[in-house]
């Protein structure tokens, strides 16, 4: 492999085996910081060790697919290696999910077990009868099953307590690079979530090719707050492993705490999605703003004109990147050398990523066309989307993966994102899939057929209307709507804007020409939650 790959940088590359190595050197070192619980390298081996052995204990095998639908916390660090562990695959839900979203993924993806923090169980329960292939559930926190819910008496239950009571040797599964790591559900564009299937030379790679450009040693510590159950997993947990370096876990961003948990762990580095930026941006200066230990943070978006009084207030370097659950990372600025404005050029021993139109053909820099890319070595893209090889085929037309985004190239190499083509919208560093908003606002037995666009926020990145069209005679307002939807959808996707309309725009072949939808934006008589008081609820 190039660059940072070479050597022993990848001398594992298979996930299991990693953290033996790290734990056989740094027994004592810490690894992981969570709230007041300090785990160490060797703890760490020991509990995901014991959580692999339950899961054969219970029947789980290689290839086997496993949920997992836990928040921040290092039982899903645990669960998620273990699982790597004995070469099972990783299916993570996000925790708002609920409704057909949560249906959906838990049987695509096959999974017949599920490890669940009680607090979702609620979740669960609508959905019992429907979830056709689920056999077990683990449930953790908890040492009984007395106060949890009756999905079914065909359903095996255990706390993640007598899980992690197993045997802490390790279990001995011949585990290959090429094996899959995990399925990561990602919004739709034309329809259901697809699932990315990631390989553990995938997760491996992807991390050791990073290190070209952001320093990362054994005495950083990255802090994370941001969801475990999102790609960013890999990134959060596997860096301080090849490294031996330090992971510092919170439970969720607040702006009100985020500098206090910086400076309590000690942190080097963060990653940034969505509005956290403009978020911390806007909270008042104070006297200690640059009294830590950050020396860079990446992620995206960057907006230009907050970049250079971000990094001068707060004294830290802002490396804005370009990636995606299905190549990650495309690009990226080295440090010391951002570009502002820009995602930065592609990495070194990474992918070839170039810039087409609509005819596949290479545009000229400076011109706006598709951002798409291929693989400089072989296993270091997502294996496919599971179950759904049109969509396969069609994404890696004429042997270029295309990413559905449009960007450009300047004369120095350096790439600039320009907004999605894909029918999805992403609010808050969250991919919401247009088609799954439209499936649940259809449902209503009022309701003839919707589009959901998204509206440009200068906070959240982007912003979910809905333009709904009723059946005739029937009536409905927002908020009554927003009840609907709130039943059964993760609370990022429930719209912000509700226009009732008598017709959508249609094409020739009778397909909703959202384009118009999105040049009228807030049109007069949107009805716009947060003018009117309507509060979204996150339980």
């Amino acid at each position: 492999m190039a660059g940072a790959a070479e050597g022993s940088v990848l001398a594992e590359r298979v996930v299991g085996n990693l953290v033996e190595r790290q734990a056989s050197t740094r027994q004592d070192t810490a690894f992981l910081s969570f709230k007041d619980e300090v785990v160490t390298y060797a703890q760490l081996d020991e509990r995901v060790n014991r959580v692999a052995n339950g899961l054969l204990r219970l029947g789980v095998s290689k290839g086997d697919k496993v949920c997992l639908m836990l928040p921040n916390c290092p039982e899903f660090i645990y669960s998620w290696l273990g699982l790597a562990r004995i070469g099972a695959v990783e299916v993570p839900i996000n925790t708002f999910h609920r409704g057909n979203t949560l249906k959906y993924i838990i049987n695509h993806s096959d999974a017949e077990t599920i490890i669940v923090d009680r607090q979702y169980l609620s979740h669960l329960e609508p959905l019992a009868q429907e979830l056709v292939n689920l056999k077990t559930a683990i449930v953790y926190p908890g040492d009984s099953n007395s106060d949890w819910p009756s999905l079914g008496p065909r359903w095996q239950w255990l706390s993640y307590q007598e899980l992690a009571e197993s045997s802490s040797e390790p279990p001995g599964v011949e585990v290959k690079p090429q094996d899959l790591l995990a399925i990561f559900y990602t919004g739709g564009t034309t329809g259901l979530s697809k699932g990315v299937m990631v390989s553990h030379n995938y997760a491996l790679w992807s991390k050791a090719v990073v290190r070209e450009q952001r320093p990362f040693t054994q005495e950083d510590v990255f802090y994370c707050c941001l969801p475990l159950f999102h790609g960013v997993q890999l990134a959060v947990t596997l860096t301080p492993l090849m490294t031996g370096g330090q992971l510092a876990l919170s439970d969720g961003f607040s702006a009100s705490r985020f500098w206090a948990d910086i400076r309590r762990y000690r942190a080097t580095t963060f990653m940034f999605v969505g509005a956290m930026l403009p978020i911390l941006w806007k909270q008042p200066e104070r006297a200690d703003d640059r009294d830590h230990r950050v020396r860079y943070a990446t992620g995206n978006p960057v907006p230009g004109d907050l970049h250079r009084a971000f990094e001068a207030r707060f004294g830290l370097q802002l490396l804005q990147s370009y990636a995606m659950t299905e190549a990650m990372p495309i690009t990226g600025n080295p440090y010391g050398q951002a570009k502002v404005g820009s995602c930065g050029r592609p990495i070194r021993g990474g992918y070839e990523v170039k810039v087409f139109d609509e005819d596949d053909c290479e545009v000229p820099a400076g011109v706006v066309g598709e951002l798409v890319v291929r693989p400089r070595e072989p296993s270091t893209l997502m294996a496919g989307y599971y179950k759904m090889p049109e969509e396969t085929l069609r994404a890696f037309r004429n042997l270029w993966f295309h990413t559905g985004d449009l960007g450009c190239v300047d004369e120095e190499g350096y790439f600039t994102f320009v907004a999605r083509r894909k029918d999805a919208i992403r609010r808050s560093g969250e991919n919401i899939s247009a088609f799954e908003v439209e499936q649940a606002v259809n449902s209503h037995p009022a309701v003839l057929e919707s589009a959901a666009v998204a509206i440009p926020s200068d906070l959240h990145g982007e912003e979910v209307k809905i333009v709904v069209v009723l059946k005739e005679g029937r009536g409905l307002s927002p908020a009554e709507l927003l009840d609907f939807c709130q039943a059964r959808m993760a609370y990022f996707m429930v719209p912000r804007y509700v226009e009732f309309v008598q017709s959508l725009p249609k094409t020739a072949v009778h397909r909703v020409e959202k384009y118009k939808l999105q040049e009228q934006g807030i049109a007069p008589g949107t009805w716009d939650r947060e003018q009117a008081g309507y509060k979204l609820s996150r339980a």
